[in-house]
């Protein structure tokens, strides 16, 4: 039993250390004959193997996946597209054997059991077939790696190649060879293109969300994550602090750029922080009750339409993310139209817009509750997805009344002192909405010892997840850095929740909604960039990212006097040598 679980749990996806050897006739049988014992839907056995050891038909193969992969990396975030770019992603020529897996959907004939209605029954058994000869080729030593075609030019390209009939699928394309070793872990993971999520995450009990190992009581994700939130490092943070001051520069001549490798360095744990990229903005979107009231001029449906033009990438967060190499995940959590399913889309509505907070509570605690855990999923998903920072976003017709009003309810301030224009609103507008915020605090009187109560009472859906992506990412070690006012409410709400969560995040910039200083002040941030933005979307944290990728890049790559062999100044650095 124990050497099952060690295959199992060895078993690579091997692109580099092929030896050129040729695979034994013998081993490659007994590897081919468990893949052939693989279950099936109905017994069908849909799969036939394909051996290839021509080099001339494995060097166009590998002309074909090279030209692909470089037109999807073009595709791709600039700081995703450089790690796709340096990560080797197949062996076809190294290797001596080429293996492909096909599926045959009418394999059985008509009445295959189990497959009636669901003709994608046959490609998931094949998976089987591929994943036994997998398990088997590492008991025998042997190195798998799959090719990636990346589209379905590739894979056409491939049938004529091997003279594939049409109604025949390829399901797997697999470079095999022994190798000198296994990595200790999977190469992607090793690259850190991705990370292995936690079995704990994927384990519910009974219902979904009921998470919990066998033998242990199901733990509710809101907690456990609050749970998890520890505090940042502060022994990294002062041996951080120490290598800039050793590093061939004047003694705090980078300004405020050195506190924030300092923060870095506390959130990663170590005194050279890694560099946060890939960095992924996370718009969340909703529509609010409270805009019947009349506190913007914009009609309720410019959410949706907002959402839309996010993801065909024709806004102000498109076009920053785009030169900055970022991405954009758009996540709907509770716009009040239905939205198409559409790549770079989460639907994760809970419902379709929240209540008038000025008649009744915005959101019951439920809601408010499932949001906040949606919030935790989408940080857990674009962490385990390689992301080194997360940005927060927003889009909701009349989100700036709920996240003022979430910012008088965590900070005591007057609501005249932090509702703002929003969009742009005129006087008359100011002064209703003002008193909207008013009336809504005076009604729920909003306790900031409850939180969940008091998000739930006048906060905003997107709030609410941003307030778990917040506490998401503090539980990984991840920053979050936050844009505007509803990035500044919602992290109010997060170190509500979890106090140390705060030392996780990072202003982007000074929102010219009053506010968002006013929740920064509370939260002790200081913003890193001042220019009267107030677009949201996630435009002002984008713009800051620069300034700690930087940060992180100089703790790296810039010497320390005693490195490079520069003498250091005697005595302290005085301010006027700081130009010099």
């Amino acid at each position: 039993m124990h050497g099952f679980y060690e295959v199992l749990h060895s078993r690579r996806d091997v692109r580099t250390g092929f030896r050129p050897d040729p695979v034994d006739d013998d081993a490659l049988t007994r590897v081919l004959e468990a893949a052939h014992a693989a279950p099936s839907v109905g017994f069908s056995q849909p799969w036939d193997f394909v051996l290839v050891h021509d080099a001339g038909v494995r060097e166009r193969v590998h002309a074909l996946v090279a030209e692909h992969r470089e037109r999807y990396a073009a595709s791709l975030p600039a700081a995703r597209a450089e790690a796709l770019r340096s990560i080797r992603i197949e062996a076809i020529r190294e290797t001596p054997l080429n293996l492909v897996v096909t599926a045959d959907p009418t394999r059985g004939g008509r009445h295959v059991l189990g497959r009636h209605d669901r003709p994608e029954m046959g490609p998931y058994s094949v998976a089987l077939a591929v994943q036994n000869l997998w398990l088997a080729a590492r008991a025998e030593d042997l190195g798998v790696g799959w090719v990636s075609f990346f589209d379905d030019a590739g894979l056409a390209a491939v049938h004529e190649l091997l003279g594939l009939p049409a109604h025949v699928d390829v399901v797997a394309y697999l470079c095999v060879g022994h190798v000198d070793a296994f990595p200790e872990r999977p190469e992607l993971e090793g690259h850190g293109w991705a990370r292995r999520r936690p079995l704990d995450w994927a384990v519910h009990q009974e219902t979904w969300g009921a998470r919990g190992l066998p033998g242990a009581p199901p733990a509710a994700l809101l907690e456990s994550t609050v749970d998890a939130v520890r505090p940042v490092d502060d022994a990294a943070r002062t041996a951080a602090a120490a290598r800039l001051d050793r590093m061939t520069k004047p003694r705090g001549a980078l300004g405020r750029v050195e506190d924030v490798a300092v923060t870095l360095a506390g959130i990663a744990g170590t005194e050279t922080p890694p560099v946060p990229a890939p960095a992924a903005v996370a718009v969340f979107a909703a529509d609010h009750g409270v805009h019947a009231q009349g506190v913007t001029p914009w009609p309720q449906e410019v959410t949706a339409q907002m959402v839309a033009n996010f993801l065909a990438g024709g806004a102000v967060v498109n076009a920053f993310a785009r030169q900055l190499g970022a991405e954009v995940q758009v996540v709907d959590a509770g716009v009040a139209a239905d939205l198409e399913p559409a790549p770079g889309l989460l639907p994760r509505k809970v419902a379709r817009g929240t209540a008038d907070m000025t008649a009744g509570p915005a959101m019951t605690r439920e809601q408010a509750r499932t949001a906040l855990e949606h919030g935790i999923e989408v940080a857990r998903d674009l962490v385990a997805a390689g992301n080194r920072c997360l940005l927060t976003g927003d889009m909701g017709i009349a989100n700036t009344t709920a996240a003022a009003a979430l910012v008088c309810a965590f900070t005591g301030a007057d609501p005249a002192e932090v509702t703002g224009r929003g969009t742009g609103v005129d006087d008359d507008t100011l002064t209703r909405k003002t008193d909207v915020v008013r009336r809504a605090l005076e009604r729920h009187r909003p306790d900031p010892g409850d939180p969940l109560g008091a998000l739930a009472a006048v906060g905003g859906l997107e709030h609410a997840g941003l307030a778990g992506l917040v506490l998401g990412a503090a539980a990984l070690r991840v920053p979050v850095l936050l844009d505007g006012v509803s990035g500044g409410a919602a992290a109010l709400v997060a170190g509500a929740l979890a106090p140390e969560a705060r030392g996780y995040c990072m202003a982007g910039h000074r929102s010219a909604e009053p506010g968002a200083p006013t929740a920064l002040a509370h939260l002790g941030l200081v913003p890193l960039l001042e220019l009267d933005m107030r677009l949201g979307e996630g435009t002002g944290a984008l713009l800051a990212l620069p300034v700690l990728q930087g940060a992180a890049r100089a703790m790296h790559d810039v010497a320390t006097f005693d490195s490079a062999g520069v003498t250091e100044k005697a005595g302290e650095i005085e301010e006027s040598d700081t130009d010099g």
